[in-house]
């Protein structure tokens, strides 16, 4: 039975006891009535309060193989077409919303009750309670080109950008689709999927006026050859009672323990990692099996990849004996990736990951070369200097390396040194070349500006439709800069 919603029955012996003599009572008054309404609607407890599970012989009858079926491929062109902005529809109960926005409220405090940090609405830093439990998932119908998939798990998704937007009170909300997660209460959708593809983050591009840094920073990371999410633009609408709200433009992101590992590698029977928080900086006894929440393979409690990792990462061969502690890491870990992502990251600047913070990444332990193999995660915040210090300088100057050894250690070894810097002019040549990205920004750009701009108050992080243009201004600016940097790094 699943259990990741956090549902249990919430019938108590006395509810069972008057049940039974109603259902006697009416039976013998030849009135079904009462009969008929609890059985089309099933109540179950989430924390102290109650979801509505209803409407349980509901026929399907919008289901097909090719937009439903797990016997579907995953259809990308169909899912993340870049060419046009699509879109979604939820219809939630009213009363399922309330229990969210309710669950929310215990989680964050009152909705609007603070000023999402010392720098203003939305923007990350002090003043703003975070909560390590997820959010409730709710059931709800998802609309889309004049389909629809039933019962699917929703609900509300991030750390600190869903506490600043919470706080600040705008309602445009990051959410979690899973298209399967109620199958074990609704059988008619054993196994639903869209279009081949299981669950999605719907990011809200939380303190991003320009609303491309999520999907350029992974179109950036994908034409440099990283594994990494494929992205989209949708509108969402969402109808909680009061007919549908526009609660405006996101970008959809495919799931790494979903397709990610799937389709981009030969096979998704190895360990996935998502590090957080406690080891997930790789500094010196500091693992913990808590800080690499596994995400395959969750039934076997091994660490040994990451545990072997630490330990070759720290050996003292490192400085005894360079040549020995390389083939000892490349033969783990996947080097040549992650000095790829890590010229890749660092020439695009994008500070909210590892090297500032520990989090905002997976490790796939890929079945073909049985190594730990880095997988970009969470980029909203790509694109810009940023915060908590800002992104790392190229050089890594201002880097603790024994805090960071990733970084520190592989950028301080002279071979690795000099994979990097050839990844760092691939980069600046080819994916971040400044007209070829800017060309990006404008296209980008002007397919989404009149989504964009018509968010409305309260669920948007635009001041001002001109707050559009300047952030495009911003990033097109950026990338030039980028560019002198690296020139003058590789000088």
């Amino acid at each position: 039975m699943k259990i990741k919603h956090r549902i249990t029955t919430a019938f108590s012996l006395q509810t069972i006891i008057l049940f039974l003599f109603i259902s006697v009572f009416m039976a013998c008054s030849e009135d079904d009535t009462v009969t008929d309404t609890v059985e089309e609607s099933t109540v179950e407890e989430v924390g102290n309060d109650t979801t509505t599970l209803d409407d349980s012989d509901f026929e399907a009858t919008d289901w097909t193989a090719d937009t439903h079926s797990k016997s579907a491929n995953p259809n990308f062109g169909e899912v993340f077409d870049n060419t046009t902005v699509k879109r979604f529809d939820f219809v939630i109960s009213e009363e399922n919303w309330q229990l969210m926005l309710d669950d929310m409220t215990d989680l964050y405090g009152t909705f609007g009750s603070s000023s999402g940090g010392p720098r203003g609405p939305g923007v990350p830093g002090g003043g703003t309670t975070f909560s390590e439990e997820d959010p409730i998932f709710v059931p709800g119908s998802v609309f889309y080109n004049g389909k629809e998939w039933y019962k699917v798990g929703l609900r509300f998704k991030g750390n600190s950008s869903l506490a600043s937007s919470w706080g600040a009170g705008i309602l445009k909300l990051a959410f979690k689709m899973d298209f399967d997660e109620y199958e074990d209460d609704y059988p008619q959708i054993d196994n639903q999927r869209f279009y081949g593809f299981k669950k999605f983050s719907l990011k809200n591009n939380y303190n991003d006026k320009s609303f491309l840094r999520e999907k350029v920073s992974a179109d950036v990371f994908a034409e440099a050859g990283l594994a990494v999410s494929n992205t989209a633009f949708y509108t969402l609408y969402v109808d909680h009672g009061d007919g549908p709200e526009y609660f405006g433009l996101y970008t959809l992101v495919e799931e790494v323990d979903n397709t990610v590992i799937d389709t981009q590698f030969s096979s998704d029977d190895g360990n996935l990692y998502k590090p957080e928080d406690d080891g997930a900086n790789f500094a010196l006894g500091t693992f913990n099996e808590a800080g690499f929440e596994k995400k395959t393979n969750e039934d076997d409690a091994d660490w040994s990849d990451i545990q072997a990792l630490f330990s070759v990462l720290h050996d003292d061969t490192r400085t005894t004996d360079p040549a020995t502690w390389r083939a000892n890491l490349d033969a783990i870990f996947d080097t040549d990736v992650f000095l790829n992502y890590l010229a890749v990251n660092t020439v695009i600047q994008n500070w909210d990951t590892y090297g500032r913070m520990p989090h905002n990444y997976y490790l796939y332990n890929n079945p073909d070369k049985s190594k730990l193999t880095w997988i970009p995660w969470d980029n909203n915040e790509a694109l810009q200097v940023g915060n908590m210090g800002g992104s790392l300088p190229l050089d890594f100057s201002d880097l603790n390396a024994s805090e960071w050894p990733l970084i520190g250690y592989l950028y301080g070894d002279e071979i690795y040194k000099g994979k990097y810097d050839s990844y760092v002019q691939a980069t600046i040549e080819g994916p971040f070349e400044t007209a070829h990205i800017q060309s990006v920004y404008a296209t980008y750009s002007s397919l989404v500006e009149s989504y964009a701009t018509s968010e409305i108050a309260g669920y948007t992080f635009l001041n001002s439709k001109a707050d559009f243009q300047a952030a495009i201004s911003e990033l097109n600016s950026h990338a030039s800069q980028r560019a002198s940097a690296v020139n003058s790094y590789l000088d």
